[in-house]
């Protein structure tokens, strides 16, 4: 199969990936879920509600190391957000991502998260705001679509620091879209895979606001 890029497919991402070929896009960039998010974090009611919302608590179901061969059978790369979480599926690496999300709040969430990647270079550490109502952007705040969703700035700066323009870049586990709406705003190309039908509707709607990757005025709308 083709891989079909700049669109989002709606489906189970194993399935989908099976009909690519090896090695046909660049880069996976992903934040699978952990599983239990919701029922570790019962006491959120801010979880609970967008959980409601988009697909109940159905995309809270932690994936198999089947998944994750196949990440790997179709991509050149992979940064996978929750990495310390699957290290039964995934080889040892010395390139993790550490990011901090300069957390001041008595909440119960870690105040770092690390990503696992594929690349044979040094451990990095990355600064972004997100904690509460404090999350950090240029101009205005992210509207949080997804109980797990990840900053925009902090998927723009994975890939301008693992990717290059033109490049393919895959997000099985799409959810609300921050992956490809950081690959439109930085012109990459993306595939987008989520099981959901609310959260690819959302999806579509934040890819709708980006007119043009060049604009940087981009983080005043809503996400």
């Amino acid at each position: 199969m083709t891989v079909p890029i700049n669109t989002i497919i709606c489906g189970d991402c194993l399935e989908i990936m099976k009909t690519f070929e090896d090695k046909s896009v660049d880069l996976v960039l992903t934040d699978p879920p952990y599983g239990g998010i919701l029922t570790k974090k019962s006491g959120n009611g801010v979880l609970k509600d967008i959980a409601c919302r988009c697909g109940g608590g159905q995309w809270d179901i932690k994936p198999e190391k089947e998944y994750f061969l196949e990440v790997q059978r179709v991509s050149k790369n992979q940064i996978i957000f929750g990495g310390n979480y699957f290290t039964d599926c995934l080889p040892p690496s010395p390139c993790w991502i550490v990011w901090d999300k300069n957390r001041i709040s008595a909440q119960s969430f870690s105040d770092c998260e690390l990503a696992w990647t594929s690349f044979d270079t040094a451990l990095k550490k990355v600064d972004v705001t997100w904690d509460g109502f404090r999350m950090e952007c240029d101009i205005g705040t992210e509207t949080r679509e997804h109980p797990t969703q990840k900053p925009l700035k902090l998927m723009q700066w994975c890939l301008e620091k693992y990717s290059d323009e033109g490049m393919t870049v895959l997000d099985p586990f799409l959810g609300s879209g921050t992956t490809a709406v950081a690959c439109k705003k930085l012109g990459r190309n993306f595939i987008g895979i989520e099981k959901e039908p609310a959260y690819v509707a959302i999806a579509e709607k934040r890819l709708e606001k980006v007119n043009n990757r060049k604009i940087t005025d981009f983080f005043g709308v809503e996400d």
